[in-house]
């Protein structure tokens, strides 16, 4: 099969753990995921209105009214978020499976650039999320959350259960804004070390002191474009310094047969070169995994999404 991606690009993922890459996403799937979830804006704040949550959004575009939406203690990640939340889950707890997200998680050339690094059996892991981060000075004091604040140093293998530690996986951030310095792209440590102690102070992030972080690079991507990550290469964002959001998102892709890393979520099989029937090809069914697993959930005890407990040495 013809490569994607070129041998050095491959063996620079390989010896560095990250890889930048532009053009991934054509212009007709971003512009049909942006029409997806500007629909699904209208639909929210339309609703937030007439609660007299929100003022009157006439003439307000996307970004003006997750602004408005944001100022007003609205929520509009989790509605929007390609996952159920880490914490507790409800029968109602709300998120987005459209068919245009699906289609950018399928999307051919990126699942060509996965197969490039680990093969041709590809399963959709459910650790996957969107990010949309607002200017840092209009974030509230006391904003945590990773997904709208910036992201503190992590490895993405430290943020799932043990079972995944020996699966062949990658992270694909994808850029559906240009994501620069200035506002809030990811930064990374060069290299695929062990997996460091991680405590669960604000955010789950590697224990202090370990992370020599004067070797962090900045990775500026276009809209489009894609940065790699091996699951042990330690990332973070940086501050939202523009006056602009930044959107992205993030997903994983790990080799079919071999654990997720959050067995209580649902994954699908995207790519099969030997077996393609098995491949996933209708959102509606992914979107009805998700509502069957939050309706199994919500009757359980909660399932902790991480590790890590606060009163390890290394968090003192």
């Amino acid at each position: 099969m013809p490569r994607m991606l070129t041998p050095d690009q491959i063996d620079h993922f390989n010896s560095q753990g990250y890889l930048v890459i532009d053009d991934v996403l054509d212009t007709a799937t971003l512009d049909a995921v942006k029409a997806e979830y500007s629909d699904l804006l209208d639909r929210l704040y339309a609703r937030w209105q007439a609660r007299g949550l929100v003022p009157d959004g006439t003439g307000l575009n996307f970004w003006q009214k997750l602004l408005t939406s944001y100022k007003a203690g609205c929520d509009w990640f989790q509605p929007m978020d390609i996952s159920l939340p880490g914490g507790d889950i409800a029968a109602d707890t709300p998120f987005h499976f459209g068919p245009a997200v699906f289609d950018m998680l399928t999307n051919p050339r990126l699942l060509d650039m996965v197969e490039d690094l680990i093969g041709a059996e590809l399963t959709s892991n459910p650790i996957q999320h969107v990010r949309l981060k607002p200017p840092a000075v209009t974030l509230k004091s006391d904003e945590l959350r990773a997904h709208v604040t910036t992201t503190d140093w992590h490895q993405d293998r430290a943020v799932a259960h043990e079972t995944g530690d020996a699966t062949q996986m990658v992270t694909v951030w994808l850029a559906i804004t240009d994501a620069t310095v200035d506002n809030g792209c990811l930064q990374v440590v060069p290299g695929k070390p062990q997996m460091y102690p991680h405590c669960p102070q604000k955010q789950t992030a590697i224990a202090p002191g370990l992370l020599d972080e004067t070797k962090a690079r900045p990775l500026p991507v276009r809209a489009g474009g894609a940065v790699l990550f091996h699951p042990l290469t330690p990332h973070a964002s940086l501050a939202n310094q523009s006056d602009q959001f930044r959107w992205s998102f993030d997903i994983r892709f790990n080799v079919t047969g071999q654990p997720t890393g959050r067995s209580h979520f649902p994954d699908f099989i995207a790519r099969s070169r030997t077996n393609p029937d098995t491949e996933l090809r209708d959102w509606r069914i992914w979107q009805a995994m998700w509502q069957d697993t939050r309706a199994r959930l919500s009757e359980q005890p909660h399932i902790p999404i991480h590790r890590w407990s606060a009163d390890s040495p290394v968090c003192a």
